[in-house]
C-alpha cells in the first residue's frame, strides 16, 4: 500500500521529504509541532495495516481518512475534529502505543488533512473499508469476531491456507474451522478484534475468488469462540501451535463445548501426508530432486478432495483470474511471475508436486500423447513418462501443483479403455528425460513447448470452462465445410453418437453427446487437434451442457 493518497502541504506515498520532516521533527528534543487533525504514527512492523491504525484510534472520536506508508513503517490518521486528534496524541504520550506488540510512536503531523487521489482506488478502498468497519463496531453494541464464510458458486477449490492469506490482510487472524455443509464448502474465521472482523467482512463479502467464481459471502457468525482441538488442513489455531493434528482415520465434525463455542472437526491428514491441496498453485518447489523413473514403483496414495476458491493477487493466481487478481491488489497479498501455462489457485511451502501417479490403464492402448491429450483437458501437461517396467502405471507432470489437484480431482476412478484408472499425486517433483543416447521406446515425451497447450495465453476462457468427464463434448473451430454428418460420422468411430447440434449463433460450436462417459474420454483423445483442413485443427473439451 504504498501510493494513492495526498496529504495537503506536498505529502504523498512519493514524495519522502514531508514524511521523513514529520519523522525528524519528533527526534529533535523540544521540537513542538502545532496540533492538527492529523495523527502521524511511526516505527510501525512491516505488517501493520490501515486495521491496526484506525483501532489505535476509535476510542478518541470519528476518523475520516487513513494513509499506511508501508514502505517506511509510517501512517497518518485524519480525524474529523481536532479535539480527537489532541486526545489521541495526549493519550499516547502518556500511555505508549503498541501495534501487533511492537511499540509505535504517536505525534502529530504537521500537515493538516489527507487528500485522497481518486486515481488509485487500492489505497483508497483499503482505507475506507478500514475506517467503515471501525464506524461500524462504534455504533453497534454487538462486536462479533467470528466470520462464517461460504464460498458459493465454486469452481476451484479452496484451502485453509488462502483463507488465512485472504483474511490475515485485515487484522490477525486467530483460528480457522472449515467444513463441508450441504455439499458447499464453509469456514468459520475468528479475528482478533471486532475491527480486523468487519473490515474483512466489508471488503470481502461478495467478491470472487476467481474470476467469475468461487463467490464469498460472508456474514457474523454467533458464536462467541472456535475451540480448535486440531491443527491440520481443516482447522487451525494460530495461537496454539502445540495442538496435535489428530487421528488421521476420523473425518466428522465434532460439535460441543459450552454454548456459543464450535469444535473443530476431526481431521483427516497429518501433516506429514498428503495435504488436500485442492486446485492451489504456483510454482514447483526450490528443492527439486532429479529422480530416474525408469524402475519406479509407487502405489497410488488416497488424496482428500474438497471444494476450492481463486484471487486477490495470491502467489501463482489462475491466468483466468488475473483480471480479478488485479482488480483486487488493493488486498497487498503479493503476487509472482507466472508462467505461460499457469492456471489455478496459490502455492503454499506445502502444496506438494506437479507430478501424479496414474496407474490401472491398459496397456496395449496407453501412449504418451493419448495421456497428454487426456489431462491436457485439466492442465498443460509438460511431461509423460509411461513406465518402462509397469506399462500401466504412468508419470505425468503438469505446469503446476494446482493443476495436478485438478487432474487428480476430475479423472481419478474414470473410466478410460475399458479401466478405471486411478490418479494420485505422486512424491517426485519432475519426472525426468531418458539420458543421452538412452532408448525408452518412446514411452517419456516431453510437451514443454507444445503448441496445444490449453491454458498458455493469458486470460484464456479454457481456465473458466473446466468441468468433468461428461457424455456431452463440446467442439470448437469447425469450419464451414465440415457438416453434421462428417462429425457424426468421425465421432461414431469412438462410439455411438446419441445426439448433436451446432450453435445457433455460431456454427463454428458443437455440442455432440456420446453414449457413455467412457465413450466420451475416448472420443475426445482421438478427435482433439483432428486436421479438418489444411490449417484447421478441432478443439475438443468435456461440457456441463445438455442437447
Amino acid at each position: 500500500m504504498s501510493h494513492g493518497t495526498m496529504v495537503a502541504n506536498g505529502l504523498s506515498p512519493h514524495q519522502s521529504p514531508s514524511e521523513i520532516t514529520d519523522a525528524k521533527k519528533a527526534k529533535l528534543d523540544g521540537a513542538v509541532i502545532p496540533p492538527s487533525r492529523v495523527v502521524h504514527i511511526r516505527s510501525l512492523p512491516g505488517e501493520a495495516g490501515e486495521t491496526d491504525i484506525v483501532q489505535l484510534g476509535m476510542s478518541f472520536g470519528k476518523m475520516t481518512n487513513v494513509l499506511v506508508l508501508k514502505q517506511k513503517n509510517q501512517a497518518f490518521l485524519e480525524f474529523q475534529d481536532e479535539s480527537s486528534a489532541v486526545a489521541m496524541v495526549a493519550y499516547f504520550q502518556a500511555n505508549p502505543a503498541q501495534v501487533r506488540l511492537k511499540p509505535v510512536f504517536v505525534q502529530f503531523s504537521n500537515h493538516k488533512e489527507l487528500k485522497t487521489d481518486a486515481s488509485h482506488a487500492f489505497q483508497n478502498h483499503n482505507a475506507q473499508a478500514a475506517l467503515q468497519a471501525a464506524h461500524s463496531v462504534m455504533g453497534s453494541d454487538e462486536q462479533s469476531t467470528i466470520l462464517r464464510v461460504i464460498v458459493d458458486n465454486a469452481f476451484y477449490p479452496v484451502s485453509l491456507e488462502i483463507l488465512h492469506q485472504l483474511f490475515i490482510k485485515f487484522g490477525k487472524v486467530l483460528k480457522i474451522i472449515t467444513f463441508t455443509k450441504n455439499n458447499t464448502f464453509q469456514a468459520l474465521i475468528q479475528m482478533s478484534d471486532a475491527i480486523s472482523a468487519a473490515a474483512a467482512k466489508t471488503s470481502l463479502d461478495g467478491q470472487n475468488i476467481y474470476n467469475g467464481c468461487n463467490t464469498l459471502k460472508i456474514d457474523y457468525s454467533k458464536l462467541s469462540n472456535l475451540n480448535v482441538k486440531y491443527n491440520n488442513d481443516k482447522s487451525r489455531d494460530f495461537t496454539r501451535p502445540d495442538l496435535p493434528t489428530g487421528d488421521l482415520n476420523l473425518d466428522a465434525m465434532s460439535l460441543g463445548g459450552s454454548s456459543g463455542v464450535l469444535m473443530s472437526p476431526m481431521p483427516t491428514y497429518h501433516h506429514g501426508l498428503t495435504p488436500p491441496q485442492i486446485t492451489t498453485i504456483g510454482a514447483l518447489p526450490a528443492q527439486q530432486t532429479a529422480v530416474d523413473f525408469q524402475e519406479v514403483r509407487e502405489e497410488p496414495t488416497i488424496i482428500w478432495t474438497q471444494g476450492l476458491a481463486p484471487g486477490y493477487g495470491i502467489p501463482g493466481l489462475p491466468m483466468g483470474a488475473m483480471s480479478a487478481m488485479n482488480a483486487m491488489g488493493a488486498f497487498g497479498i503479493p503476487h509472482t511471475a507466472l508462467g505461460a501455462a499457469r492456471i489455478g489457485l496459490p502455492l503454499t511451502a506445502a502444496m506438494g508436486s506437479a507430478v501424479i501417479l496414474v496407474s490401472n490403464l491398459d496397456e496395449e492402448m496407453v501412449t504418451p500423447d493419448a495421456l497428454f491429450t487426456l489431462f491436457g483437458v485439466y492442465g498443460d501437461v509438460h511431461r509423460v513418462k509411461v513406465l518402462f517396467n509397469k506399462k500401466d502405471n504412468a508419470l505425468i507432470q503438469m505446469a503446476d501443483p494446482h493443476q495436478a489437484q485438478l487432474a487428480i480431482t476430475y479423472l481419478d476412478k474414470a473410466r478410460v479403455w475399458g479401466k478405471q484408472i486411478r490418479v494420485a499425486q505422486s512424491k517426485h517433483q519432475l519426472v525426468q528425460m531418458p539420458k543421452e543416447g538412452q532408448s525408452d521406446a518412446g514411452l517419456t515425451k516431453d510437451y514443454v513447448n507444445s503448441p496445444l497447450h490449453r491454458f498458455k495465453r493469458p486470460g484464456s476462457k479454457n481456465c473458466q470452462n473446466i468441468f468433468p468427464p461428461s457424455q456431452v463434448l463440446h467442439l470448437s473451430n469447425i469450419p464451414a465445410h465440415v457438416t453434421e454428418d462428417n462429425l457424426t460420422t468421425w465421432f461414431s468411430e469412438h462410439g455411438a453418437v446419441k445426439a448433436f447440434k451446432f450453435f445457433p449463433k455460431d456454427r463454428k460450436m458443437a455440442l455432440i453427446q456420446m453414449n457413455t462417459v467412457e465413450e466420451a474420454i475416448h472420443a475426445l483423445i482421438a478427435m482433439h487437434n483432428y486436421q479438418m483442413g489444411e490449417s484447421c485443427h478441432l478443439r475438443v473439451s468435456f461440457s456441463k451442457s445438455t442437447i
